[in-house]
């Protein structure tokens, strides 16, 4: 089952923010399986113990969040970690149109998936959860939801058209982001079709991260999933999976000893230095950097920004020199 088409190779021009924004995941909830992985309702209360903790999670009456409900989180800590990054203030609330969140997680842009946003909402605020996880230095013994708040503002005409979304992180979730407890995660996250896929990319992405290799046994991978099928169901979807061989940058093998091996796919560049620009780069950059009103060192920096955050989510330029020159002529004119 190949990965789903990127739908917006190039990002919409009145979104073009959405563009600079690399997608953020919280470490504590890719450690612990939260999120369902069924594609139908699940109604299951699901108890997890691990040397973090317990979790108690009680679903709401349309079942637990599913793994794509998450996309809404990972869209509002991407964009509270990219504010907090550049220095400006963060709140719980975030606010923001569909369409942004639906082109940002590669989603068509219709009708059914307006009315699938609103059920996510209804799943992530009324499951709740007790847990004594430990986020941000301090320990959480108390029952909560993911989300406080979550709704539409539509305009009050005939049309009754969706005017934005808004959000309200709970205290949990802030925690994490306060205390920078969250990853960069690569953009085909959001191309795997199955749920599984999502779940295991996040376990690479978390325990084996930067290493060379990291070792689970296959009955404890499934229990870090969430997944409630047979062990042998599951051995078969691993073997499947491993067939397929696109998870975004890591790759899994599993031996007749039920051993599953974590490997990132390519050495990875850790040091913007490694990112040369190329002589015609350079000039180029500086033409249209100065075209547009910028200094070009400032430019120069705020590229190199974002290129280390590409780096640290394991998905450098593939060519450096056009992808700066790429930057460059998206600037926005400061005169």
């Amino acid at each position: 089952m190949a990965l789903l088409p990127d739908r917006y190779p190039q990002k919409d021009f009145f979104v073009l923010d959405i563009a600079d924004v690399m997608p953020k995941d919280d470490t504590a909830s890719m450690e612990h399986p939260i999120f369902s992985l069924a594609t139908k309702p699940d109604h299951r209360h699901l108890m997890y113990e691990s040397t973090a903790g317990k979790l108690k999670i009680i679903p709401s009456g349309l079942g637990l969040p599913t793994i794509k409900d998450k996309d809404i989180l990972i869209f509002c800590i991407s964009q509270l970690m990219h504010r907090k990054n550049r220095g400006q203030k963060i709140g719980k609330t975030v606010r923001f149109s569909a369409r942004e969140l639906l082109i940002a997680t590669n989603r068509p842009v219709d009708g059914d998936s307006y009315n699938r946003l609103e059920q996510a909402f209804q799943r992530l605020i009324g499951t709740t959860f007790t847990t004594n996880i430990r986020t941000g230095g301090k320990v959480e013994t108390r029952i909560f939801s993911l989300v406080d708040q979550g709704g539409f503002v539509r305009t009050d005409d005939e049309r009754f058209r969706l005017d934005y979304c808004e959000v309200v992180l709970s205290d949990w979730f802030m925690r994490a982001i306060e205390s920078d407890e969250v990853v960069t995660i690569s953009n085909d996250y959001f191309r795997l079709r199955r749920p599984l896929e999502r779940r295991l990319y996040e376990i690479a992405r978390k325990f084996c991260g930067n290493a060379p290799k990291f070792h689970i046994g296959l009955e404890k991978l499934q229990t870090r999933t969430g997944s409630n099928a047979p062990l042998n169901k599951f051995r078969f979807n691993m073997l499947e999976i491993i067939k397929q061989d696109h998870t975004p940058r890591y790759r899994f093998e599993l031996d007749d000893k039920d051993l599953v091996t974590i490997r990132p796919r390519k050495p990875i560049i850790e040091n913007i230095r490694d990112l040369k620009l190329d002589d015609w780069a350079t000039e180029k950059g500086r033409e249209y950097a100065r075209n547009a009103g910028w200094d070009f060192f400032v430019v120069q920096a705020n590229w190199q920004d974002m290129a280390r955050t590409m780096i640290a989510s394991g998905n450098p330029p593939k060519d450096a020199s056009k992808a700066f020159v790429g930057y460059c002529k998206k600037l926005k004119k400061l005169r």
